[in-house]
């Protein structure tokens, strides 16, 4: 499941990137899902938005309906 979710991570990251924002995969533990928003998603006032509404729920689609994201 772990290379599940690095590789779904990596395809997210483009859409990030193209906003001048990027992320940092922490750490994964069981179904949770550290991450750490950089460049303009670290300070942006819909980062929660993006980690739960965007990634966690691609995750969920994609790899398990059991993954928990949050943020480091």
């Amino acid at each position: 499941m772990d290379e599940q979710i690095k590789s779904t991570l990596e395809e997210l990251r483009g859409m990030l990137q193209a906003d001048g924002g990027d992320l940092e995969l922490v750490s994964i533990a069981g179904t949770t899902v550290t991450l750490k928003l950089k460049g303009a998603c670290g300070g942006c006032p819909h980062a929660m938005a993006t980690l739960k509404g965007g990634i966690e729920r691609a995750l969920r689609e994609r790899v398990s309906p059991d993954i928990v994201v949050q943020r480091a």
